[in-house]
C-alpha cells in the first residue's frame, strides 16, 4: 500500500534513465517497493546491478544517453523485458562549472548532449509506447530555470531547455491521452549536488546563501512517487520552490544583490580550478569545433 491516499504506482512499468545513483536509484527502489516494475539504464554497471538487485532483479543496461543509436537499442530492449511501458523518467544528467568568458565551451556542449539530447533521444525511443491514455513522461528540470547562479550557466541552459521541451511535448501528446510532468528541484543531497557545488569557486560564491543548502532526498522521492501515481504536471522539492517559480525575475534580482562582489573572486578561482563533471562521461567526438 502506498504511503499516501489516492492512485498507486503498483503495476506501473517504469523506465528510468540515470538510475545508477542519486535520485534515479532512490526513485527506482521506492517504486519497486510500491509494486511498480522498473527498468534502469545508466553509465555505471556495478552500481546499476546493485540498484537492480534491490529492485527485485529489475532489467538494466549500460547506456550513454548522448548516443542516439545506443538509446534506441537499449530502450527497445528494456521495454521488451518489461512487457510494455507506462512511464518514462528522463533523469540522466550531469553538471560542471563553467565561466562564460574565458571558460571551456566544451562543458556546455557535453552538458547539452547528456541533459538535453539524452532526454530527447529517450523520449523519441519510448514515444510510441508512451503516447496513449495512461502514458506519462517525467522530465527532470531544476529551480535553475527560475534562478541562474554564476558558474552554472551550462546546467541552467540545459534545465531551461528541458522545461521548454517538456511544455512542447505536453501539447503534442495531449490528443493521445498521455501526460507530461516537469520537476523543479533545488539542491537535493545527492552525489551530483555534492560534486557540482563542492568546488572552491562554488563555495566562494554560494556561502551564506541559505536557500542553496542541500535538502534531503526523501521528500524529493516522495514528490516523484506522487507525480507518477497521479501523472502530475509539476513536481517541486523542497516546498519553497513553489514560491520562487512564479516570481522568477524578482528572484534573480535578489540573488544578484545578495551575491555582490563575491562573484568576481569565484570566477578567478574557477578559471584555474580543475573541476570534473558530476558523473564521468565516456569519450565522445566533439560535436562542434571552433572556427
Amino acid at each position: 500500500m502506498s504511503w499516501f491516499s489516492g492512485p498507486s504506482v503498483a503495476g506501473r512499468k517504469v523506465l528510468i534513465t540515470g538510475a545508477a545513483r542519486g535520485i534515479g536509484a532512490a526513485l527506482a527502489a521506492r517504486l519497486a517497493a510500491r509494486g511498480a516494475h522498473v527498468a534502469l539504464l545508466g553509465l555505471e554497471p556495478e552500481l546499476l546491478a546493485e540498484v537492480a538487485a534491490e529492485c527485485g532483479d529489475a532489467p538494466w543496461r549500460y547506456c550513454d544517453v548522448a548516443d542516439r543509436a545506443q538509446v534506441e537499442r537499449v530502450v527497445e530492449a528494456l521495454v521488451g523485458e518489461l512487457g510494455g511501458l507506462d512511464v518514462l523518467v528522463t533523469n540522466a544528467g550531469i553538471a560542471k562549472q563553467m565561466v562564460m568568458i574565458g571558460g571551456d565551451p566544451s562543458v556546455l556542449e557535453e552538458t547539452l548532449a547528456v541533459n538535453v539530447l539524452g532526454a530527447v533521444y529517450a523520449v523519441q525511443a519510448a514515444g510510441r509506447h508512451i503516447a496513449r491514455p495512461g502514458g506519462y513522461v517525467l522530465m527532470m528540470s531544476s529551480i535553475s530555470t527560475a534562478v541562474q547562479l554564476p558558474l552554472a550557466g551550462a546546467y541552467s541552459a540545459s534545465a531551461a531547455a528541458i522545461e521548454a521541451l517538456g511544455n512542447t511535448l505536453r501539447g503534442e501528446l495531449r490528443a493521445s491521452g498521455a501526460k507530461v510532468g516537469i520537476s523543479y528541484f533545488a539542491e537535493i543531497d545527492t552525489d551530483m549536488t555534492r560534486r557540482g557545488f563542492g568546488t572552491a569557486a562554488a563555495h566562494t560564491v554560494l556561502r551564506e546563501i541559505s536557500l542553496t543548502g542541500t535538502s534531503p532526498i526523501g521528500p524529493a522521492v516522495d514528490a516523484l512517487e506522487r507525480a507518477i501515481a497521479r501523472r502530475r504536471k509539476v513536481v517541486v522539492s523542497p516546498w519553497w520552490v513553489t514560491l520562487v517559480l512564479p516570481v522568477r525575475p524578482l528572484a534573480q534580482l535578489v540573488l544578484q544583490r545578495v551575491l555582490g562582489n563575491r562573484v568576481a573572486r569565484a570566477l578567478e578561482i574557477a578559471r584555474t580550478e580543475d573541476a570534473p563533471f558530476t558523473t564521468t562521461q565516456p569519450a565522445r567526438p566533439r560535436r562542434m569545433e571552433r572556427r
